[in-house]
C-alpha cells in the first residue's frame, strides 16, 4: 500500500467554445492527487489523504479517485472551497495560476492526520509551500520516515512561494528525512544553483544520504542517483499534446516499478542494485510518455502499458 498525501485541486484547462470564445474546462487534478490516479490505475494499492472540499468540485475529486480505485476514505472533509489553478499551456508546456487562499486543502489541520497502514509514503506539489497544510505535511513524514519509505516530488512552483526563506528550509528537512526525491532538472536549479546537474545532484545524495535521487530532463530523458551509481534512462519518444501530469505519472511509475519488486521496504531502498534502478526509471518513462500524448492529466492504465 502506498499513501499519497498532497494537494488535490481543479485544473481549469485552456479550451474554446464552439462561437470561437476563450474558456476553460475543470478537470480533477493536483501534483499528489495524480501520482495517486497513476498508481490506481496502474494497479497498486492505494491512499490518498488531503483536505478535500464538500462543494461540487469536491465531489468530483472524490468521484475521480474512486473511479481508479484509490482509497479516499482518510481524506479529511470540510466546507471550505476547493483550491483551482488556472492552467496557460505555451507550446505545450503549462503555466498555472493558482486559487488557493482559505481552500479546503491548504487549511488541513494536524489533527487530521490518518493512521495508515501503508509500505511507502508519497508527498510533495504546492502543498509543501504553504500553510498550516504544509506543517501538517511535514509532521506526517516526521512520524512515517523512520519506519516507512518516503518519497518526495516538491514540484517547486516559485511564482506560488511567498516565503522563500521557509520554504527553502523546510524542504531542506524534508529532503534529509526522506529516501527518495524526485526533482526536474529546474528544480534543481532551483534549489542549488551552483555546478551543473550531475555534479549538484551526487551533492544532495551525499549531503542528505538519499538512497534515490532521480533528475528528470524532458525530452532528454531521467538519471537516477545513489551514492555509488548512476542510471540514465532516456525519454520515450511521443507526440506531445501537453506536459501536465508528466512528472506526477512519473512518480507512479516509479513507485509502482518498486513495489511490484517488492523493493518498498527501508532496508531493499537502501541497497537497490541497477537492474531494479533502470526497471524503475523505465516504467516512470513509460507511463510519463503517455500521459503527455493525450491533454491534461490522464494516466494510463495498466492494460495501455
Amino acid at each position: 500500500m502506498i499513501l499519497c498525501a498532497g494537494e488535490a485541486l481543479i485544473d481549469m484547462l485552456p479550451r474554446e467554445s464552439t462561437s470561437g470564445e476563450a474558456a476553460f474546462a475543470p478537470h480533477a487534478g493536483g501534483a499528489v492527487f495524480n501520482t495517486s490516479i497513476a498508481l490506481g490505475r496502474l494497479g497498486v494499492p492505494t491512499q490518498f489523504y488531503s483536505g478535500l472540499s464538500t462543494d461540487l468540485f469536491g465531489t468530483v475529486l472524490i468521484d475521480a479517485l474512486v473511479a481508479s480505485h484509490v482509497d479516499a476514505s482518510l481524506a479529511h472533509r470540510s466546507d471550505a472551497p476547493t483550491t483551482l489553478a488556472f492552467v496557460k499551456l505555451v507550446d505545450g508546456h503549462a503555466t498555472y495560476a493558482f486559487y488557493d487562499e482559505n481552500t479546503a486543502g491548504r487549511m488541513l489541520p494536524i489533527d487530521s492526520l490518518p493512521a495508515t497502514s501503508a509500505d511507502a509514503i508519497f508527498l510533495g506539489g504546492i502543498s509543501l509551500a504553504v500553510e498550516p497544510c504544509a506543517a501538517t505535511y511535514l509532521a506526517l513524514l516526521k512520524r512515517e520516515a523512520p519506519s516507512k519509505v518516503t518519497m518526495i516530488d516538491p514540484n517547486i512552483r516559485p511564482s506560488f512561494i511567498n516565503d522563500e526563506v521557509t520554504y527553502r528550509a523546510r524542504i531542506a528537512e524534508m529532503i534529509k528525512l526522506a529516501d527518495i526525491i524526485k526533482l526536474s532538472d529546474e528544480d534543481l536549479d532551483w534549489l542549488d544553483p551552483n555546478g551543473d546537474t550531475a555534479e549538484k545532484a551526487r551533492r544532495m545524495v551525499a549531503d542528505n544520504d538519499l538512497k534515490l535521487l532521480c533528475i528528470t530532463e524532458g525530452s532528454k530523458g531521467v538519471t537516477g542517483y545513489t551514492a555509488t551509481q548512476e542510471v540514465f534512462v532516456a525519454a520515450n519518444k511521443a507526440t506531445v499534446v501537453d506536459t501536465v501530469g508528466a512528472g506526477d505519472t512519473f512518480n507512479a511509475g516509479l513507485l509502482a516499478s518498486l513495489h511490484n519488486a517488492g523493493l518498498l521496504t527501508k532496508s531493499a531502498v537502501a541497497d537497490l542494485s541497477e537492474s531494479a534502478i533502470r526497471d524503475a526509471l523505465s516504467l516512470g518513462a513509460k507511463t510519463a510518455a503517455i500521459t503527455v500524448s493525450r491533454a491534461g492529466a490522464n494516466p494510463p492504465w495498466a492494460s495501455e502499458l
